[in-house]
C-alpha cells in the first residue's frame, strides 16, 4: 500500500504491544455525523464540530476557524478541551486546495471561461486571498496540535497537483487511491495526515459491501452529495487505521 507506516499509535512511556486507547473522538468540520456515529458504534465517545448543522448531527455548532486562531495565538479555545487520550479527526475544507481551483485560477473552467480578462484577474485576487487564508488556518491547526501533543488526523482529497502535496512541509501518511475498495460510493482519491500518531494498519477480513454509485461523481446532484462518505467506509477506516 501507499505510504503506510506499520505501527500503532506512539505514546511516550507506554507498552507498545498494547493498542493505544481512545477516550474521545472529536470530528472537526463534520456535520454529517458519519464518522462520529461509527466511532460510537465501536464504543468510543464522539462529537461533531462545525459552524453548520444541515444534518442535525452537529453537537457543537462553533466557528472552528476562530478557535484555531485563538489557540494559535495562545488564547483559550476549544482545543483546551482535547486531551492526549483523544483523537482529533479534521475534515478540513478543501475548496481552494484541490484541482478545480487551478482551473478557476487559469480561467479555463466552464463557469468563468467566457469572462473578460479583467474579470478573471479580479477573481484571481479573491481566490488567492481565500487560498492563503485556508493555508494559514490548516497550518496553524497542525502547529497547535503539535504544541499540545494532540493526536490528529487531517483529511483532504488527493492528487499529485493538490496544493498541500506541493506546498506543505508535512507529507500525507496514508493515501487511499480508490475508496470503493473500502466500501465507499466513489473512487475519489483521499489522503490523510497522521500527526503525533501513526496508522495501525490492521488486517480487516470482513467483506466490503458494493456501494458504488451508479452516477459519475461529476454528475451528482450537489457538492454535498459528492463529499459525503459512506458509513461503511468510515467504519472500515476506523478499524483499519485507528483502533
Amino acid at each position: 500500500m501507499d505510504k503506510l507506516q506499520l505501527s500503532i499509535f506512539d505514546e511516550p512511556k507506554t507498552n507498545k504491544t498494547e493498542i493505544a486507547k481512545i477516550k474521545t473522538a472529536h470530528c472537526l468540520f463534520e456535520q454529517s455525523g458519519t464518522f462520529k456515529n461509527e466511532f460510537k458504534k465501536l464504543g468510543i465517545n464522539s462529537y461533531d464540530y462545525d459552524i453548520l448543522n444541515d444534518f442535525g448531527e452537529t453537537d457543537f455548532q462553533i466557528d472552528l476557524f476562530s478557535e484555531i486562531e485563538k489557540a494559535y495565538g495562545g488564547g483559550r479555545s476549544l482545543f483546551d478541551n482535547f486531551t492526549r487520550d483523544d483523537i482529533v479527526f479534521a475534515f478540513f475544507p478543501c475548496t481552494r486546495f484541490e484541482n478545480q481551483a487551478e482551473l478557476l485560477f487559469r480561467g479555463t473552467m466552464s463557469s468563468v471561461k467566457k469572462w473578460t480578462d479583467e474579470k478573471k484577474l479580479e477573481y484571481d485576487l479573491k481566490l488567492h486571498n481565500e487560498l492563503s487564508r485556508l493555508y494559514d488556518l490548516i497550518t496553524k491547526m497542525a502547529i497547535v496540535c503539535l504544541r499540545k501533543e494532540l493526536r490528529v488526523i487531517i483529511e483532504n482529497p488527493y492528487s499529485t497537483t493538490h496544493y498541500l502535496v506541493k506546498y506543505w512541509a508535512i507529507p500525507s501518511t496514508v493515501v487511499d487511491r480508490d475508496r470503493t475498495k473500502r466500501g465507499d460510493r466513489f473512487v475519489k482519491p483521499t489522503q490523510y495526515w497522521f500527526i503525533n500518531c501513526k496508522p495501525s494498519n490492521n488486517l480487516i477480513l470482513e467483506q466490503t459491501a458494493n456501494n458504488k454509485y451508479h452516477k459519475d461523481i461529476n454528475h451528482c446532484n450537489s457538492a454535498v452529495e459528492r463529499s459525503l462518505i459512506h458509513p461503511d467506509y468510515a467504519r472500515r477506516f476506523i478499524k483499519e487505521f485507528i483502533l
